[in-house]
């Protein structure tokens, strides 16, 4: 037999597993010992217990552990701090004869979870409406609401409130500045239904604004039986009904806005009818650049030009007039509180993208504000008009005067907000004690003008909402024109002077004071709103748990 004969492996050795051919990575190397166990490996997995941890086997008769079942560390007298506190988790009571708002909010602010299911009511017809009919009244109502000035969560209660009185009581509404969206989810093993609307067109019109609260409120009640197809014939009502006044009623209303802030800031007759006639006349332009389809920023743009142009012709012609007070009465007519208020609030209240939606539209309606009155004042500067920044130290200290101008101010304000009749007087009067307040700690207390508006506008916050919850209608009929007599115009004015005359430091720190003012507005109003609700009977629930964001995180 040959030599390479010799070194060919015999078959029985090849049968063997000592062909490096079959031998691969798995294969268990040579003098490696394993222990042999008596199951297969195959039915270890991650959830089997590790060799050598004590567990203590259950009693005799026990079944089998789940999820449900208390853990084997538990005791009742050493219980950890992961468990169910001590007091337990509090019962949520909701009073069934508070206005719906609160009870809404109340709702929308507590975990999904922990919301009390509804009661079955009777206005459910066999088998209940149609999801998807109950979503789109629900976002149509909500579509009106936003347009009209309503804050954001507001609009969410009032959506909430609407799917909740026909059962659907598994929905989550969700409020942005232009889209409105609402999920509905049957049960946990159902596909969620989803719809969405989108907000194009805004306009001021609060009689409308306060028949959509008078349908929620409808809706909420549970002896209240209105049934889908009334509710959708009372909103087809509300958007074919005309506005309460008419076109001319309207312009007056903003010409004697103008006149009575030109009052508040020292202004005599001659100034009132001057500050009346421009702020008439800027009207009008506005008007007609609305009809030619012109966006708002231009719109503001064209009426802040002629009270500003009339204040410098005045100057001109050697009248002795104060042509601030003409100017600053004009400013008054335009500078959007009402959206400033919306968006302070919306932040407040934690719908931080609506707010800078919000917040960012006032900004371009301010820049449009200040770029007309800025083109009339450099205009006049170059015409050799010798407008004085320190005429603002010359307010003369009428308290009749006054508190009359900020009544008138507040009653054509209302107006141009086209609210009710009813909730005129009513505002009205609180315009007035919100001019008496600032007053009283500004110019007799000599406390900052920053406070005195705060606390002012607290004041109207306050009883906005008391007034409302009395009538159980929107807070902002009572609160928008109120704030009126209060809004930074003269403080805008001499900022925006003293920028035309190159004295831009100047300039700036009265534009901050005015952007200071304004927010003290913003955050009183909110705040008096808050406020008010302490004094309202709203339960338990109604104390939310704070998002932990004291240290940045």
């Amino acid at each position: 037999m040959s030599e390479a004969e010799d070194r060919k492996p015999q078959s029985g050795e090849a049968r063997g597993g000592f062909d490096p051919e079959i031998t691969s990575e798995f294969a268990i190397p040579a003098g490696l010992a394993v222990p042999r166990t008596g199951g297969e490996p195959e039915t270890t997995s991650e959830f089997a217990v590790p060799s050598g941890l004590d567990v203590g086997t259950p009693a005799a008769g026990e079944g089998e552990g789940s999820a449900f079942s208390l853990p084997s560390t538990y005791s009742a007298r050493q219980a950890p701090s992961a468990f169910t506190p001590a007091e337990g988790v509090p019962v949520v009571s909701l009073i069934k004869d508070l206005p719906w708002q609160d009870r809404m909010r109340t709702m929308l602010r507590m975990p999904v979870a922990d919301r009390p299911a509804p009661e079955p009511g009777p206005k459910a017809e066999e088998g209940g409406p149609a999801v998807p009919r109950v979503l789109d009244l629900t976002l149509r109502i909500g579509e009106l609401l936003l347009a009209g000035g309503e804050g954001a969560e507001d609009v969410e209660a009032a959506m909430f409130a609407v799917c909740r009185s026909y059962g659907l009581d598994r929905c989550e509404p969700n409020v942005t500045f232009t889209l409105l969206s609402i999920s509905y989810q049957p049960s946990l093993v159902e596909d969620p239904v989803t719809a969405s609307r989108t907000v194009r067109r805004r306009g001021t019109d609060y009689t409308r604004l306060a028949a959509v609260f008078r349908l929620v409120d409808d809706l909420s009640d549970p002896e209240s039986h209105l049934s889908l197809e009334e509710a959708y014939r009372r909103l087809a009502e509300m958007r074919r009904n005309r506005h309460p006044y008419p076109t001319w009623v309207l312009t007056s209303a903003s010409g004697l806005l103008a006149g009575a802030a030109s009052v508040l800031v020292g202004g005599d007759l001659v100034v009132f009818v001057a500050a009346a006639l421009g702020a008439m006349l800027g009207d009008r332009l506005a008007w007609l650049c609305a009809g030619r389809g012109l966006p708002e920023f231009y719109q503001f743009l064209v009426a802040a030009m002629p009270p500003a142009a009339i204040g410098i012709a005045l100057t001109l012609a050697h009248v002795e007039v104060k042509a601030s007070a003409v100017i600053t009465g004009g400013l008054f007519a335009l500078l959007p509180g009402r959206a400033l208020v919306a968006g302070v609030q919306d932040g407040l209240t934690g719908f931080y993208i609506t707010a800078a939606a919000r917040l960012l539209e006032v900004m371009y309606f301010f820049v449009g504000i200040v770029a007309g009155v800025l083109v009339m004042l450099y205009v006049g500067v170059q015409l050799g008009a010798h407008l004085n920044p320190d005429a603002a130290l010359g307010i003369t200290k009428r308290p009749l005067w006054q508190i009359g101008a900020s009544m008138l101010l507040s009653l054509t304000f209302a107006v141009l907000l086209q609210q009710e009749r009813s909730t005129v007087l009513a505002v009205t009067l609180n315009g007035g004690v919100a001019w008496s307040v600032y007053g009283a700690m500004h110019y007799a207390g000599e406390i900052s003008p920053v406070a005195s508006t705060a606390v002012a506008a607290g004041v109207v916050g306050l009883f906005g909402q008391l007034l409302s919850r009395y009538r159980f209608a929107s807070a902002l009929p009572y609160t928008t024109a109120a704030i009126g007599p209060l809004l930074p115009g003269s403080a805008t004015y001499f900022g925006l002077l003293a920028i035309a005359q190159n004295e831009v430091d100047a300039g700036l720190v009265s534009i901050t004071k005015a952007a200071a003012l304004a927010m003290a507005i913003a955050i009183g109003v909110n705040l008096g709103s808050e406020i008010s609700r302490l004094f309202l009977r709203i339960g338990s629930a109604e104390k939310r748990r704070a998002a932990k964001r004291t240290r940045g995180f």
